[in-house]
Protein backbone atom coordinates (compact mmCIF):
# COMPACT_ATOMS: atom_id res chain seq x y z
CA UNK A 1 0.00 0.00 0.00
CA UNK A 2 1.23 3.51 -0.70
CA UNK A 3 1.53 6.44 1.70
CA UNK A 4 -1.88 8.12 1.90
CA UNK A 5 -2.10 11.91 1.92
CA UNK A 6 -4.54 13.06 4.58
CA UNK A 7 -5.90 16.46 5.50
CA UNK A 8 -8.23 18.05 8.01
CA UNK A 9 -11.26 16.64 6.15
CA UNK A 10 -10.29 12.96 6.22
CA UNK A 11 -7.86 12.74 9.18
CA UNK A 12 -10.44 11.32 11.58
CA UNK A 13 -11.51 8.62 9.09
CA UNK A 14 -8.00 7.66 7.93
CA UNK A 15 -6.15 7.93 11.27
CA UNK A 16 -8.36 8.11 14.35
CA UNK A 17 -10.87 5.50 13.14
CA UNK A 18 -8.41 3.40 11.12
CA UNK A 19 -8.70 0.13 13.03
CA UNK A 20 -4.96 -0.53 12.53
CA UNK A 21 -1.88 1.31 13.82
CA UNK A 22 -1.12 4.43 11.78
CA UNK A 23 2.23 6.14 11.23
CA UNK A 24 1.41 9.78 10.50
CA UNK A 25 4.20 11.83 8.94
CA UNK A 26 3.80 15.55 9.61
CA UNK A 27 5.94 17.30 6.99
CA UNK A 28 6.32 20.29 4.69
CA UNK A 29 7.39 20.39 1.03
CA UNK A 30 10.23 22.85 1.79
CA UNK A 31 11.73 20.61 4.51
CA UNK A 32 14.89 18.78 3.37
CA UNK A 33 14.93 16.21 6.19
CA UNK A 34 11.26 15.50 5.45
CA UNK A 35 12.12 14.63 1.84
CA UNK A 36 14.99 12.43 3.07
CA UNK A 37 12.64 10.55 5.42
CA UNK A 38 10.01 9.84 2.76
CA UNK A 39 11.71 6.80 1.14
CA UNK A 40 11.70 5.02 4.52
CA UNK A 41 7.99 5.75 4.94
CA UNK A 42 7.28 4.60 1.39
CA UNK A 43 9.14 1.35 2.08
CA UNK A 44 7.23 0.68 5.31
CA UNK A 45 3.94 1.37 3.51
CA UNK A 46 4.86 -1.11 0.77
CA UNK A 47 6.34 -3.82 3.01
CA UNK A 48 3.88 -3.94 5.88
CA UNK A 49 0.18 -4.71 5.84
CA UNK A 50 -0.21 -4.36 9.62
CA UNK A 51 0.17 -0.57 9.62
CA UNK A 52 -1.16 2.34 7.58
CA UNK A 53 1.24 5.16 6.65
CA UNK A 54 -0.17 8.64 6.06
CA UNK A 55 1.34 12.04 5.31
CA UNK A 56 0.06 15.38 6.62
CA UNK A 57 1.35 18.60 5.05
CA UNK A 58 1.50 21.05 7.97
CA UNK A 59 1.41 24.11 5.70
CA UNK A 60 -1.90 22.96 4.21
CA UNK A 61 -3.28 21.63 7.53
CA UNK A 62 -2.20 24.08 10.26
CA UNK A 63 -5.06 23.08 12.57
CA UNK A 64 -3.83 19.47 12.66
CA UNK A 65 -0.28 20.68 13.31
CA UNK A 66 -1.57 22.75 16.23
CA UNK A 67 -3.78 19.96 17.56
CA UNK A 68 -0.83 17.57 17.80
CA UNK A 69 1.71 20.19 18.96
CA UNK A 70 3.97 19.83 15.93
CA UNK A 71 6.86 22.21 16.63
CA UNK A 72 9.61 20.55 14.59
CA UNK A 73 9.47 18.47 11.42
CA UNK A 74 9.65 15.82 10.26
CA UNK A 75 7.50 14.51 13.07
CA UNK A 76 6.14 10.98 12.85
CA UNK A 77 3.40 10.02 15.28
CA UNK A 78 2.23 6.45 15.79
CA UNK A 79 -1.49 6.24 16.50
CA UNK A 80 -2.94 3.09 18.06
CA UNK A 81 -6.65 2.88 18.77
CA UNK A 82 -7.02 6.48 17.65
CA UNK A 83 -4.59 7.84 20.25
CA UNK A 84 -0.94 8.85 20.10
CA UNK A 85 1.22 5.92 21.20
CA UNK A 86 4.69 7.14 20.19
CA UNK A 87 6.44 10.06 18.49
CA UNK A 88 9.68 10.57 16.60
CA UNK A 89 11.02 14.02 15.69
CA UNK A 90 13.70 14.63 13.09
CA UNK A 91 15.32 12.45 10.46
CA UNK A 92 15.64 8.90 11.78
CA UNK A 93 16.57 5.58 10.15
CA UNK A 94 13.83 3.26 8.92
CA UNK A 95 14.50 0.75 11.70
CA UNK A 96 13.69 3.40 14.33
CA UNK A 97 10.28 3.93 12.70
CA UNK A 98 9.71 0.18 12.57
CA UNK A 99 10.57 -0.15 16.27
CA UNK A 100 7.80 2.36 17.02
CA UNK A 101 5.26 0.02 15.43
Amino acid sequence: MAVITVNENNFEKEVINAGVPVLADFYADWCGPCRMLRPSLDAIAEERSDVKVVAVNIDENPDLADEFDIVSIPCVILFKGGAEADRSVGLVPKDVLEEMI
